[in-house]
């Protein structure tokens, strides 16, 4: 039995330390998610870019030793993403329009007192943390070992951070964190990825409270 442990102990070890990046970003991430849904810091806005922007980056340079630009914050390959933002965006206009006559769209979207500059700009601070967890820190962390399969990676938590809002929304996750994943890492940058989601979620809000 002692023997069997120290084996099968030494074979962990050896798992950690061949895939160390990868393990650290996958742990963290999961820990920064947790961490914003449980310890909310100041307000949610806050702890949104505290936990899935500026710790990544912190981690990315103390611990990993490694500039985060390569890790999808550099301006990538601007002329392959520009016509991704603005292909995406024509078609997503046309979707969003017709599901924003979705009852239970409406219901979970609608705003009392809807104020289209501050929702723009608190959404510019949360989406550009919330993306750069998925599509810059996780996708551009798994990488090197994963290659493509880190854009199905990053899908997953993308998806269940989405439950508890409409199950139309939800689902639709499968697909756009796929498509979203695939973006970042053709144009090698989550800014095309932000932009694109930004729209969506400025532009439909919009749509529910105009």
């Amino acid at each position: 039995m002692t023997r069997f442990l120290k084996e099968e102990f030494s074979g962990l070890g050896q798992f950690l330390k061949q895939y160390f990046t990868e393990t650290i970003i996958v742990l963290t991430a999961a820990l920064f998610i947790s961490l914003d849904r449980y310890h909310v810091i100041k307000n949610g806005d806050f702890s949104t870019f505290l936990f899935y922007a500026v710790f990544p980056i912190l981690v990315i340079l103390i611990v990993l030793r490694k500039n985060p630009l390569n890790f999808g914050l550099g301006i990538g390959n601007f002329r392959i993403w520009w016509k991704y933002v603005l292909v995406t965006c024509l078609i997503a206009a046309a979707v969003l329009y017709a599901a924003s006559f979705m009852p239970s769209l409406q219901k979970y979207y609608k705003q009392e007192h809807f104020n289209f500059l501050h929702y723009f700009l608190v959404t510019c601070l949360n989406l550009s943390a919330f993306e750069y967890l998925y599509r810059g820190y996780l996708l551009f962390g798994l990488k090197d070992k994963f290659k493509e399969g880190s854009i199905l990676i990053q899908t997953i938590p993308f998806v269940l951070m989405h439950i508890g809002k409409p199950e139309v929304e939800t689902i639709s996750c499968l697909f756009t964190g796929i498509l979203f994943g695939y973006i970042a890492y053709r144009s090698k940058s989550f800014w095309p990825v932000f932009l694109i989601h930004l729209f969506i979620n400025v532009y439909f809000v919009w749509l529910i409270n105009r």
